[in-house]
């Protein structure tokens, strides 16, 4: 039988832009109390529109124990995270914490991204590889390097495109394709038009988020939890919880106290992805310790190689073409983008929000412990 609650909910909450998610987020906190507070971005999107990333706390200002629900670190992904905090607002979520306890919203924390439908910042990285430590040697990444004209191509068919597939192959065949997973995703700091870019410093996000951090005072807290919505990577519609390397075994047995065994971890050799370099939780992980719980959950969308063609894409477009952004040619490229991390598909969008309120609960019981 149809749960008709789950099919209204996924109806109303997914949004068709960015600045119709930031619409419904403001409304939203509103409704429930609160209030949304800005973080103006200096990107501009479409049509020259302001962007910015918006945050709301609801629930005990001095809490010991907080809960962080983050949307669109990787911006075309913010369709899905955007849509689960709506959930959680619709459903009166801030209705069920208790004294000691809060709940930290930060919609579209990349919301250059979201607006643009990219899944990288302003400056073209990928922010959940730009928290290293930049003060510190750089990950080197010299698989990618050797690959790094085949993953962004300077045209988009033809004979260039043949050679740089004839190439991967012949590194797939070589090395096998866990190595080719890591030297396209583990991250690199050297191409700034290639994908997985860390950058060569903090981006305008990451700073956005050490801002919005030490504004509510997280650094102190006894316990933070934080749940990062993704899309993009493993089987359709199924949400992992993954732990990130730099939290060790201990992150991840704190993880699972709280979200059970489906939670992953690259360390056992569970986790769809690789161990990555400059993930959000190093930074978590640098301000808290073994004070906090990170957990990317992440669902998945379409093929992997569907989402390395969107990404060659997109990456040419900004790399090559950049007078074709907003033509007919950049616009189709956007929705290609769009749709791998976007399913706009009401089994999916079901999915979704079933997956997140599990975990939006187990996350707000660790936070009653």
């Amino acid at each position: 039988m149809m749960n008709d609650a789950i099919v209204d909910a996924a109806n109303r909450h997914f949004s068709a832009t960015y600045f119709d998610a930031r619409r419904k987020f403001h409304d939203h906190v509103a409704k429930a109390g609160g209030e949304a507070v800005a973080y103006p971005s200096s990107a501009q999107g479409p049509g020259e529109k302001d962007l910015s990333t918006d945050v709301a706390w609801f629930g005990d200002r001095r809490a010991s124990s907080v809960g962080v629900l983050v949307s669109a670190t990787h911006g075309a992904e913010g369709y899905c995270g955007s849509a689960a905090q709506l959930d959680w607002l619709a459903g009166k979520g801030h209705e069920r914490l208790e004294s000691g306890q809060a709940m930290l919203l930060i919609h579209a924390l990349n919301p250059y991204g979201f607006a643009w439908d990219r899944r990288v910042t302003q400056e073209g990285c990928d922010l959940n590889r730009n928290f290293v430590d930049f003060s510190a040697p750089l990950p080197h990444n010299d698989a990618y390097d050797l690959l790094a004209d085949c993953f962004v191509t300077r045209e988009l068919d033809g004979p260039v495109v043949e050679a740089a597939e004839a190439k991967i192959k012949a590194f797939r065949e070589e090395h096998g394709e866990l190595a080719f997973r890591k030297a396209r995703s583990s991250g690199q700091y050297r191409h700034a038009t290639g994908v997985f870019f860390g950058g060569f410093g903090p981006t305008v996000a990451r700073r956005t988020l050490e801002r919005i951090v030490a504004d509510h005072g997280i650094g102190a807290r006894e316990l933070v939890v934080i749940v990062d919505y993704h899309t993009g990577l493993g089987p359709y519609g199924y949400g992992e919880l993954q732990c990130e390397a730099v939290s060790g075994i201990a992150g991840y047995e704190r993880a699972r106290d709280i979200f059970g065994l489906s939670v992953t971890s690259p360390d056992l050799g569970t986790s769809s992805a690789v161990t990555l370099s400059g993930t959000q939780d190093e930074y978590w992980q640098r301000l808290l310790g073994d004070r906090h719980v990170y957990v990317c959950l992440e669902y998945g969308t379409y093929s992997p190689e569907s989402g390395r063609a969107a990404m060659r894409a997109d990456h040419w477009l900004h790399a090559y073409q950049p007078s074709e952004i907003e033509t007919d040619i950049g616009r189709q490229i956007r929705r290609r983008v769009r749709e791998h991390f976007y399913p706009d598909r009401l089994d999916w969008k079901e999915m979704v929000l079933f997956r997140s309120r599990q975990v939006q609960r187990q996350m707000v019981e660790a936070l009653h412990r």
